[in-house]
Parts: C-alpha cells; structure tokens; sequence
C-alpha cells in the first residue's frame, strides 16, 4: 500500500475526503472544468497535483475576493 505523500492518483472517496467536499460537489467541480480528472477503463481518478491546484485556486479567489485583485 502507498503511504500518503507518494499516492499520485485518488478515488473520488479519497479525494472528497481530502477536500471535505460531498460526491455530489466533487463532480460538479469535475463538471465545471474547476477538477481535473483521469480516467483508467471505468475508473475515475484524481491526480494528486489536480487537487493542489484546485486548493490553489481556491486561495488566488479568496484572495481576490478579499482583496479585489490577484497578487
């Protein structure tokens, strides 16, 4: 089994565990182009740099809403 750190690619229950988010908002953010996503046969996975920049741009618009402009 692959420890934390060097896991590339999540199910979506593993990943909506890492964002806190439900099934139903994961794949609305995968929907909406905001979560990117691979696919393996019928599988569905997230890579590990897709949720970081998810994370990222969740920053950078907090920022801005806060803010009013990006840094």
């Amino acid at each position: 089994m692959q420890s934390e750190e060097s896991r590339r690619l999540y199910r979506i229950p593993h990943a909506m565990r890492l964002l806190s988010m439900s099934r139903t908002v994961i794949y609305e953010k995968i929907r909406a182009g905001r979560l990117r996503i691979v696919k393996e046969g019928r599988t569905t996975l997230v890579p590990a740099e897709a949720i970081e920049e998810y994370v990222e741009l969740l920053k950078q618009e907090a920022e801005v809403s806060r803010y009013g402009k990006a840094s």
